[in-house]
């Protein structure tokens, strides 16, 4: 179906950098990453982690680098993952240069942290040289010290500090090819922050809420945080952290994004929360259809609504829709348009059917 007029969103127009094959900001699509919480060491159990994120569309996936022993895994991960990998690095610079050398496509570190400028033109020369981009990474929980005393506590002053600071280090010795994250666990600390950044910067910008907690709660506050930029036109890549398994953010990640109309993937459901109007159980039957239809990438929207007060214009506006009318008079819909009556045992069948001729369409 056709993006809505009143959907489109402007976004901000910054600077196109790149990691691999894939390009950041300018009008390169909002990419979606998470990281993986696997010991880098254990260089399997990271490969299947990631081919997992992979599977799950992550266009970008993060990898904790703390010591020499997981930089040289590194080595082994890199060269089975074709997405790129971004090297998380915390102190200390040499993790940052084994890291580019070790086939990582971004560095993400805080330059202020990393130790004296003569470090940072180390770790930013291994970048050049590697050909990997930098992820500035400004963190409420880790603002340099002279910054927390003069500001007293983390807020977006603090945090816009920090990131200035730091993008000037990369300027002043005529490096580029960045990215930039403002995050806080506080919602309303971390919008303003990346919206004060917007406004002085046109480089690209990582959005998220940082220790945003578990699936449920974290996907909410990220939802909030995150969406509530993206409607503004600020982003070019994200990451909705949570305290759950790393596949789960990447899925969180596309729902936000597709609920904004500005990337879909797989199959979007719009179902009604069910009252006593409904003619079969809608929340078992959308539990096992998005069980069913999970292996489905193409994006498409299907609307599955128990009754015919709403049903008949939701179904107006999506691929496939759904509508209940009675045991035997349950309508199905393709593009808007009614296709045939269906019994209410035999929905899941008919309905998945619809969906996976549909993605064969698409694919062809």
């Amino acid at each position: 179906m056709e993006t809505r007029p009143h959907r489109i969103i402007k976004r901000k127009k910054t600077r196109k950098i790149k990691l691999g094959n894939l390009f950041i900001g300018g009008d390169s699509p909002i990419s979606v990453q998470s990281m993986t919480n696997t010991l880098t060491t254990d260089y399997k159990g990271t490969i299947k982690q990631i081919k997992d994120l992979e599977d799950a569309g992550a266009d970008i996936v993060r990898v904790s680098c703390p010591d020499k022993d997981s930089t040289e895994a590194l080595k082994k991960i890199t060269k089975e993952i074709s997405l790129p990998i971004v090297a998380d690095i915390h102190f200390h610079y040499k993790r940052a240069i084994e890291s580019a050398i070790s086939g990582a496509k971004c560095l993400r570190i805080n330059p202020g942290n990393i130790g004296s400028k003569e470090r940072v033109k180390e770790v930013i020369k291994a970048a050049k040289d590697y050909n990997c981009a930098i992820r500035i990474g400004v963190n409420a929980g880790s603002l340099e010290k002279n910054i927390l005393e003069k500001y007293k506590e983390p807020c977006p002053e603090a945090l816009i500090e920090s990131a200035t600071h730091n993008i000037k280090l990369l300027e002043d010795n005529d490096f580029f090819n960045f990215k930039i994250s403002v995050k806080s666990s506080d919602v309303f600390l971390a919008v303003k922050a990346y919206e004060g950044l917007s406004n002085l910067y046109n480089y690209p910008l990582h959005l998220g809420i940082t220790e945003a907690g578990g699936l449920f709660t974290g996907s909410i506050k990220s939802s909030i945080g995150i969406g509530r930029l993206l409607m503004q036109g600020i982003g070019d890549t994200i990451r909705v952290s949570l305290s759950a398994d790393p596949v789960e953010e990447i899925k969180a990640g596309f729902e936000i994004l597709s609920a904004l109309g500005i990337r879909s993937r797989g199959v979007q459901i719009i179902s009604c929360p069910s009252c006593a109007r409904q003619a079969f159980p809608v929340i078992d039957t959308v539990k096992i259809l998005e069980r069913k239809l999970s292996h489905i990438k193409k994006p498409m929207t299907l609307s599955v609504i128990g009754c015919v007060v709403n049903g008949p214009g939701e179904a107006s506006q999506t691929d496939i829709g759904l509508t209940g009318g009675g045991e035997g008079n349950n309508l199905l819909y393709l593009s808007g348009i009614p296709h045939n009556k269906v019994a209410s045992k035999d929905i899941i069948d008919k309905v998945v059917t619809l969906v996976e001729n549909k993605a064969k369409e698409i694919n062809n």
